[in-house]
C-alpha cells in the first residue's frame, strides 16, 4: 500500500536487526517532540525469514537489484537519509548502501551494535572470516560444536567430516551443510539457563559465533564461560570508509535530526 505524501524528511532503514526496529519505533513516535519534521519511515527487510516481526511505519519486503537499483528506489521514492541497519555480517548490503548513498547524494549512517570483547575467564580464539573458522576448527580438536554463525554460512563448514554440529535457527537451512549436523528450529531470545541447558545436554566442547554484538546472543558466551566451553569468534567486518557509524538506535534518532534540522 503507497503512503500518504508526506511533506517532512523520509528515511529509508536497511533493517532486519533490533537496532533497525527500535530506531523505526523511536522515529515513529517521538517523545518528546523533536524540533525538526516528523519522518517519514520506510523499513527494508531482506525476506530471509519466513515470519519476521515488522517495525512501525512502511515496510518492504526484498532485494534492490544492487546499488543502483537502491540508488534508483531512493531518487523515486524521495528519500532524504538512509540508514544501514543491517547485521553487522552483511558485508554486501553495506557496500551496497555506500555506493548508492554516493549515487544519490543522501545522507548515509551505518547503525551497528558495539562488538563483543572477551573478559576473565573467557577462553576465546578469533578467525576473520567463516573460511578463515572452518580452517581453524580442527586444530582446535573439537568433537561436538556448537554452530551460530547462521544458516546462511553453513556452506564453508560443509567440508569438515569429523566434527558433530549443532545449529539452531528460525528456519530449516539450505544449501550445503556439514555431514554431521543436528539443526534446532527455534526463535530467541533465549535465557542463560538455557543455553546452559543445552551445552550440557549436547556436551559442546566449542562454541563458534560471529562478533554479532548485542545483548540479545550474549548469554551463550556466558553459559561457554561458565562451563569452560572455548569459544571460536568470528571478527565482523568494517563499515565502508567514511560512513559514519552510531551504536545506539538513540545515536542513531539523533544523527537524523541533526541532519535534517540542516535540511
Amino acid at each position: 500500500m503507497s503512503a500518504e505524501p508526506h511533506a517532512g524528511p523520509h528515511v529509508l532503514i536497511l533493517g532486519g536487526t533490533t537496532e533497525a526496529r527500535r530506531l523505526a519505533e523511536t522515529l515513529a513516535a517521538p517523545e518528546p517532540a523533536p524540533p525538526t519534521p516528523p519522518f517519514r519511515v520506510t523499513s527494508s527487510l531482506a525476506g530471509r525469514v519466513a515470519a519476521p516481526v515488522l517495525p512501525p511505519g512502511e515496510v518492504r519486503i526484498g532485494g534492490f537489484g544492487g546499488p543502483e537499483g537502491l540508488a534508483a528506489w531512493i531518487a523515486t521514492h524521495r528519500v532524504t537519509h538512509l540508514v544501514d541497519a543491517t547485521h553487522p555480517f552483511a558485508e554486501r548490503m553495506s557496500f551496497n548502501a555506500a555506493r548508492a548513498a554516493a549515487l544519490s547524494g543522501v545522507p548515509l549512517l551505518a547503525l551497528r551494535r558495539p562488538g563483543w570483547t572477551p573478559g576473565p575467564g573467557d577462553d576465546w580464539t578469533f578467525a576473520p572470516d567463516l573460511d578463515g573458522a572452518a580452517a581453524l576448527l580442527p586444530r582446535l580438536g573439537a568433537a561436538r560444536v556448537f554452530l551460530t554463525t547462521g544458516r546462511t554460512g553453513l556452506h564453508a563448514f560443509a567440508h569438515l567430516t569429523r566434527p558433530w554440529f549443532l545449529v539452531r535457527s528460525v528456519d530449516p537451512p539450505a544449501g550445503p551443510v556439514p555431514p554431521r549436523l543436528e539443526v534446532l528450529l527455534a526463535r530467541g531470545p533465549f535465557t542463560l539457563g538455557d543455553e546452559r541447558e543445552l551445552l550440557s545436554r549436547h556436551r559442546i566442547d566449542l562454541l563458534v559465533t560471529k562478533d554479532s554484538g548485542g545483548s540479545a546472543t550474549a548469554p551463550k558466551l556466558a553459559a561457554a564461560r561458565a562451563a569452560g566451553v572455548p569459544v571460536l569468534v568470528v571478527r565482523r567486518p568494517p563499515v565502508p570508509e567514511g560512513v559514519p557509524e552510531a551504536g545506539t538506535a538513540a545515536a542513531a534518532a539523533a544523527w537524523l535530526h541533526e541532519h535534517a534540522a540542516r535540511t
